[in-house]
């Protein structure tokens, strides 16, 4: 059997990935998988940049809009639809294309993710109401308590983090770092990773551009919309937060619009942040030939 092949394509936002990935699937007349944690949601659109209709009608997608903000979704569960759309993909082809700026989910295909225990809301109100009464305090000195391994490592000053290791300690009656094999799962498939990167201003610049566009777009309009909402994990994001803030009369109207830029600009920094020490193979989205040449020379090997 022919072996099959995952081409992984990362990058900051507004990079131009999707653009490089709809060419390779013309070219290699494949489908692309997404791996952007915001563009998983349905009612969420124009905040996220989701391919065009056209774009989704030309190539095929997977994991577009798929599920909803009100489900629960994560990158366990991720790892577990992308690795199904990818297998099914191969069924008809022997190259599948997986692209977003979400780390952890294209990490989370290429190697594995530590299967955590469900979380019930009981579980979540227990930890909610330890921090409210005791504050960060109380979460650290019960992380301690019950797992000093993962206390020793993790970012004490973080409560987001430690409350998660109590979820999972509270639900398990087992230590959080019980959990955190980091083994690398095998997959049946040989990955090529590329990364699609553009200088600093320039990037920018077109994340500028893009909110300008957005917001001619109607995304005041689809905030708006889910604004009652806002209190929904899915919602926490760029282009969408800043919104209800100003929903809220804490901002106004133009400094929203700015506030959705920096942020923006932001998030493309901690992106970076995050692949730049894997050290992927790194092109500008106009080098095509040059991605192709160096796609082909790695099939080849």
């Amino acid at each position: 059997m022919k072996e099959k092949i995952l081409i992984a394509i990362g990058g900051p936002t507004a990079s131009g990935k999707s653009k490089v990935a709809m060419e390779l699937a013309r070219h290699f007349h494949s489908e692309i998988i997404n791996a952007d944690s915001r563009q998983v949601y349905k009612e969420m659109n124009i905040g996220v940049n989701k391919p065009s209709e056209e774009e989704l009608k030309t190539i095929h997608h997977y994991l577009i809009g798929h599920k909803s903000v009100f489900k629960e979704y994560n990158a366990g569960r991720y790892e577990q639809d992308a690795l199904a759309a990818i297998m099914h993909t191969f069924a008809t082809h022997d190259i599948a294309i997986l692209i977003g700026g979400t780390g952890l989910y294209i990490n989370a295909v290429l190697n594995g993710i530590d299967i955590f225990p469900d979380i019930s809301r009981e579980i979540k109100d227990k930890v909610s109401k330890l921090f409210e009464s005791g504050g960060l305090e109380a979460l650290q000195n019960k992380l301690l308590e019950t797992d000093p391994e993962y206390a020793a490592v993790v970012d004490f000053k973080n409560p987001r983090r430690i409350a998660r290791a109590l979820e999972i300690v509270f639900t398990s009656g087992l230590p959080y770092s019980s959990f955190k094999q980091n083994q690398i799962k095998s997959r049946d498939f040989k990955t090529i990773t590329i990364f699609i990167d553009k200088d600093r201003k320039s990037l920018y610049n077109i994340i500028d551009e893009r909110v300008d566009q957005m917001i001619q777009q109607g995304l005041k309009e689809e905030a708006k919309a889910l604004f009652p909402h806002r209190y929904l994990k899915a919602l926490q994001t760029v282009g969408y937060s800043e919104w209800f803030d100003h929903f809220e009369g804490k901002i106004s109207e133009i400094e929203t619009i700015e506030k959705i830029k920096q942020h923006t600009r932001n998030y493309a920094k901690r992106q970076w942040t995050w692949w730049r020490p894997l050290h992927w193979p790194s092109f500008e989205s106009n080098q095509l030939t040059q991605i192709l040449n160096y796609i082909n020379l790695k099939i080849s090997e």
